[in-house]
C-alpha cells in the first residue's frame, strides 16, 4: 500500500479530480486504518462524524489493496451513487486497473421470459399497459436490465412483479431465454470483478442461501466494506427471521393460475383451489381491523376470527399442494409452482403450531392490504458471528452512528463482536464542523410528558414561533406516522390562522426524491415526515436551517420484537432499558441530528420537544452523545442566533 499522505493532501492527487476537495486529518486517518485493516484480515468498527469523507476513506484503500472486495450500502440509491459517481472519479484519480461491478437482488433486473409471457398474456390495467410498452423498448436496447435504468415507470408500479425474476420462480437453465438473463449476466461481472458493490440486504440474502447449501450469490472475497453499517441489526433480523404475507401468496395464486392456463387448462379444479386460497387469503387479513400494527403470536391467536381464517388458509393450501404435485410433471412452471406452495405450507405451518420457540418470537404485523406471519430471532450475534469466524478476511463497518458517547458495546453486542479481542479495533472520529459555532440546541420550557394526550397540540404550539423567525426552512422528523398526521394537521391550522406562507408539505404526498427536489426548490418550506426522513437525506444550505424532533426515538416497548429483546435481557438479570433502549434512541435519534448541519458553512437550530433529555437521569447520556452544540431553553436565544449575521 503506497503512503496515503499523497492522495489525501491539500495538494495530493484527489484534490485534481474533485472539484471543492478538502483535505482532513480524519478522513487520512481512517483511510490507513481501513488499509491496516484489509491487510492485516482484521476487523475495524469506524464511527466516522458528518463531514469526515469516510466514503473516499475505505474506496481509495479498497483500489489500492489488490485484494477482492466487497462494498454493502445500506440502499440501493446509495449503492447506484458509489457505483456511478464516487467510486470511478476515485479510480481514474487513482489511475488503477481494477475491475468494478454493481450487483442488486434479481428483482431489480428485467426478466426476458417473464416480460415476454405478460406481454401475451394481456390482462393489465391502463397505467401498466403503457409501463409495459416503457420497459419492453427498455429491454431491448438496456446492456444490463436494471429497472432503476428507466424512467417513467415508478419503482413500486405494480407491472414489476410481472415482468422481473424471483429467487422460486426461476427456471435457471432451463428457461428459453437464459442466454440473455440480466441477472446471470450482473452475476457473472460480479464474479469476475475486484470490487463489487452490493446493498446489505443482497448481501444478507447470500448468507441465507449459503446457509441453506446453494450457490452462493456473492464471490469470496478477501474484505467486507459496510458502509451506513448502523441499519444491519435490523436487515439481518430480517434475513435469520421467516415471514409469509397474505400479499406474497396471492402474487404466488396468479403465477399458479397463469401456469395453469399454459400447461393444465383442463384441470378445472386447480383454478377453484385458486380461488379459495385467495378468499381464505383476504379473509385471514380482514379478520384484525387495523393497519399498521404489530401484535406478538400469544395475542392475535385469542383472536377466533383470525385463528379460524389462519386454519381455513392452511387447509386450501394444503388441497393446492396435492393437486400442483399431481400435476407437476406437466411443466417445469407447474412443478415450481409445487415447490413454493410447500415452502408456504412450511412457514406457517411452523409459525402456527410450534410453541414460542426459544430465541425466536412469533408475531404479525398488518398494512393497509395485507397481513404478514413473522419469526423474528431476538438476537442476530450468534448467527453473525458465526458467518464472521467462517473465513479470515476483513471486516469494516461504518457510520456516522455507531457508538454511544464513544461507547461501542452496544453494538459490538448485537453484532456479536468482541470488542476486548486483539483483532477488532473500534475508532470515532467527530465531525470536522464546528458545530458549537454553526449550530444551537434548544428544548423548550413548559411542555408536557409525551404521553399526556394533549402533547402534539402543546408541542405545536411552541414549535411555531420556531418556523416564524426561521421563515420555515425546516424538517419535523416525526416518531411515528400518527404524531407526523396530527402535526401537519394541527400546523395548516395555526399557518391559515397566522397567516404564514412557508409551504407544508408531509411525507406521502410524493416519493421522497420528489418531495426533498420541492423542498430545496421552495427554500422556505417546512416537510413533516417519520422514519423515511431521518437518515439518508442531505440538505444543504439554508433551504434547511431547522432540524424539530417531535420526541426521543424509543422504539414502542409493546412492539413484540422489542417486548421480548427488553424480557430477554431482563430475566438473564440486564437491565433492558438502560443496556438496550437507550442506546438503541441514541443512535436514532444521532441520526435525525444528522440532517441539521452537512457542511461548513451550514447553520441550524436542533429542537427537541421531549424535555425527558433534560430531565431524566439518562437524558445526559443521550445529549452527550450528540454534536457539541450550544444548548439553550431560550427561545430569544434562537431568535438572536437567526438575527444574527455570519
Amino acid at each position: 500500500m503506497p503512503n496515503l499522505e499523497s492522495y489525501f493532501a491539500i495538494d495530493g492527487i484527489l484534490s485534481k479530480f474533485i472539484p471543492e476537495y478538502r483535505a482532513r486529518v480524519h478522513q487520512k486517518d481512517m483511510a490507513e486504518m481501513v488499509a491496516d485493516t484489509i491487510a492485516n484480515s482484521n476487523i475495524l468498527i469506524a464511527e466516522a462524524g458528518t463531514g469526515t469523507g469516510k466514503t473516499l476513506a475505505y474506496l481509495v484503500p479498497a483500489l489500492l489493496a489488490g485484494a477482492k472486495i466487497i462494498i454493502s450500502t445500506g440502499t440501493k440509491t446509495q449503492q447506484d451513487q458509489i457505483f456511478k459517481r464516487d467510486i470511478h472519479t476515485v479510480q481514474s484519480a487513482l489511475n488503477v486497473p481494477v475491475k468494478i461491478a454493481l450487483l442488486k437482488g434479481r428483482a431489480n433486473y428485467v426478466c426476458h421470459y417473464n416480460l415476454e409471457h405478460t406481454v401475451k398474456e394481456g390482462f393489465l390495467s391502463r397505467n401498466d399497459q403503457e409501463y409495459l410498452k416503457l420497459i419492453e423498448r427498455y429491454a431491448e436496447s438496456s446492456k444490463n436490465g436494471d429497472k432503476s435504468g428507466i424512467n417513467g415507470v415508478p419503482e413500486n408500479a405494480s407491472i414489476w412483479q410481472r415482468v422481473t425474476s424471483t429467487r422460486e420462480s426461476c427456471l435457471g437453465s432451463d428457461c428459453p431465454k437464459y442466454n440473455k438473463c440480466f441477472v446471470l449476466a450482473a452475476r457473472k461481472k460480479a464474479l469476475s470483478a475486484d470490487l463489487l458493490i452490493v446493498n446489505h440486504h443482497l448481501f444478507f440474502a447470500d448468507i441465507l442461501l449459503r446457509d441453506e447449501g446453494l450457490a452462493e450469490l456473492l464471490p469470496t472475497c478477501d474484505a467486507v466494506i459496510f458502509d451506513e453499517a448502523h441499519q444491519l441489526p435490523e436487515t439481518a433480523s430480517l434475513f435469520f427471521g421467516e415471514s409469509v404475507s397474505t400479499g406474497q401468496l396471492l402474487q404466488l395464486m396468479e403465477e399458479i393460475n397463469i401456469e395453469r392456463a399454459k400447461s393444465a387448462k383442463d384441470f378445472v379444479a386447480l383454478s377453484d383451489a385458486i380461488l379459495e386460497v385467495e378468499k381464505a387469503a383476504r379473509d385471514l387479513r380482514l379478520s384484525i381491523d387495523s393497519e399498521s400494527v404489530r401484535f406478538p403470536k400469544s395475542t392475535i391467536i385469542k383472536n377466533v376470527e383470525f385463528r379460524t381464517n389462519l386454519n381455513k388458509l392452511l387447509d386450501n393450501l394444503i388441497v393446492i399442494n396435492s393437486m400442483l404435485e399431481s400435476q407437476s410433471v406437466r411443466s417445469e412452471g407447474l412443478d415450481n409452482c409445487w415447490q413454493r406452495v410447500k415452502e408456504v405450507v412450511g412457514k406457517i405451518t411452523c409459525w402456527e403450531n410450534q410453541a414460542e420457540m426459544e430465541g425466536f418470537v412469533c408475531w404479525i404485523e398488518t398494512f393497509s392490504h395485507t397481513l404478514q406471519l413473522n419469526i423474528t430471532p431476538l438476537s442476530i450475534a450468534e448467527h453473525f458471528n458465526k458467518h464472521i469466524s467462517s473465513s479470515i478476511r476483513a471486516w469494516i463497518f461504518t457510520s456516522a452512528t455507531l457508538s454511544v458517547n464513544g461507547d461501542f458495546s452496544h453494538y459490538c453486542n448485537i453484532m456479536g463482536l468482541d470488542p476486548e479481542s486483539s483483532s477488532v479495533r473500534t475508532v470515532s472520529w467527530e465531525s470536522p464542523f464546528n458545530f458549537s459555532d454553526q449550530a444551537l440546541f434548544y428544548v423548550p420550557t413548559g411542555l408536557p410528558d409525551p404521553n399526556d394526550r394533549c402533547y402534539v397540540e402543546n408541542i405545536v404550539k411552541a414549535i411555531l414561533p420556531v418556523l416564524k423567525v426561521s421563515h420555515g426552512r425546516a424538517f419535523i422528523l416525526c416518531t411515528s406516522l400518527r404524531s407526523m398526521q396530527q402535526i401537519y394537521d394541527n400546523l395548516l391550522n395555526l399557518f391559515e390562522q397566522d397567516g404564514i406562507v412557508s409551504p407544508l408539505l408531509l411525507q406521502g404526498q410524493g416519493s421522497r426524491s420528489e418531495m426533498l427536489g420541492q423542498f430545496r426548490e421552495m427554500g422556505n418550506a417546512v416537510l413533516i415526515g417519520s422514519q423515511s426522513f431521518w437518515e439518508g437525506v442531505d440538505v444543504r444550505g439554508e433551504a434547511l436551517s431547522v432540524v424539530i424532533i417531535d420526541r426521543l426515538p424509543f422504539a414502542p416497548p409493546n412492539d413484540p420484537v422489542l417486548a421480548a429483546r427488553i424480557e430477554k435481557i431482563n430475566q438473564e438479570g440486564g437491565n433492558a432499558f438502560m443496556e438496550y433502549q437507550v442506546p438503541h434512541a441514541v443512535i436514532n435519534l444521532r441520526q435525525g441530528v444528522g440532517r441539521l448541519i452537512r457542511d461548513e458553512v451550514d447553520r441550524g437550530v436542533l429542537m427537541i420537544c421531549d424535555h425527558r433529555i433534560i430531565t431524566k437521569s439518562y437524558g445526559k447520556r443521550i445529549w452527550q452523545s450528540l454534536p457539541p452544540m450550544r444548548r439553550t431553553r431560550n427561545l430569544n436565544d434562537v431568535h438572536d442566533f437567526f438575527l444574527t449575521d455570519h
